[in-house]
C-alpha cells in the first residue's frame, strides 16, 4: 500500500510522461513541416523527427527527483535542475546509439538566436539548424498546450507571444513556420491535438509504475 506522498509523487511523473509523449509527438510533425517548407532534404526530415519527438527524454529521468520536495524554497535549485534535461537527453539518445546529429540537435534545442539561451549560451548559425526548427516549434507547441499549472494560449495569442521575444528566433525559421501554421498541412497536426493522445499515455504509463503491466505486454 502506497503512502499519500508516494501516489501524489506518481501522479505528477503520470502527468510529465503523458505531456512528454503529446508534446513530442507535435513538436516531431510541426518540425518536419518547416523542415520541407525550408526545402530541406527527406534524411533531414527523418532525422529532426526523430530529434523533435525524443527531444524532452531527459526529463523523465529528472521527474522523480523534481516532486520529491514540493516546498516553495526548492524552486530556484529545481529550475537549474530542469535545465539539464537537454543534456540528459542528449547523453540517453547517444548512449543508445542515435546518429550524432539527432544528439545535437536535442541537445541544442533549448539555445535562444540571440545566445540568451541554454545549455551553451551559443547564437545565430552556431546553433546547429535542426536545433533552430526544434525551438520555435517548442515553444509554439508549448503555448498552445494545457499544462497542470496552466490553461493553453489560443494560437493567436500564441503567435503573439512569440513575436514579441522574435529575437529568440532564425526568423527565416520563424517566418517558414508561420507559413506551416497557415497552410493545409497544418489540419494533421490539429486533428493530433485533438486526440486523448495524453490520456493513454498516461494511463499506460501509471499501469506500468504501478506493476500493472510492463514494456512488452
Amino acid at each position: 500500500m502506497m503512502n499519500n506522498g508516494e501516489n501524489n509523487m506518481i501522479s505528477d511523473m503520470v502527468v510529465d510522461f503523458s505531456e512528454a509523449i503529446s508534446h513530442g509527438m507535435i513538436v516531431s510533425r510541426f518540425a518536419v513541416l518547416v523542415s520541407k517548407e525550408l526545402g530541406l532534404s527527406d534524411e533531414f526530415c527523418d532525422k529532426i523527427a526523430m530529434a523533435g519527438f525524443l527531444h524532452d527524454i531527459g526529463k523523465l529521468r529528472i521527474s522523480e527527483q523534481l516532486h520529491l520536495d514540493r516546498s516553495k524554497a526548492m524552486v530556484v535549485e529545481k529550475m537549474k535542475y530542469v535545465r539539464m534535461h537537454a543534456t540528459f537527453s542528449r547523453d540517453i539518445l547517444a548512449e543508445q546509439g542515435f546518429d550524432g546529429e539527432i544528439c545535437d540537435i536535442v541537445y541544442h534545442h533549448h539555445e535562444n538566436n540571440d545566445g540568451s539561451g541554454y545549455p551553451c549560451n551559443i547564437s545565430g548559425d552556431d546553433i546547429p539548424l535542426g536545433a533552430r526548427i526544434i525551438r520555435v516549434c517548442d515553444v509554439y507547441t508549448a503555448l498552445i498546450s494545457k499544462r497542470s499549472y496552466r490553461e493553453a494560449f489560443s494560437k493567436k495569442v500564441a503567435v503573439e507571444l512569440m513575436i514579441e521575444e522574435a529575437k529568440h528566433f532564425d526568423m527565416k525559421i520563424f517566418l517558414a513556420f508561420l507559413r506551416v501554421l497557415h497552410s493545409e498541412d497544418n489540419k494533421s497536426i490539429e486533428k493530433l491535438l485533438e486526440k486523448s493522445i495524453e490520456k493513454d499515455a498516461a494511463d499506460y504509463f501509471k499501469k506500468y509504475i504501478t506493476g500493472e503491466t510492463n514494456l512488452t505486454s
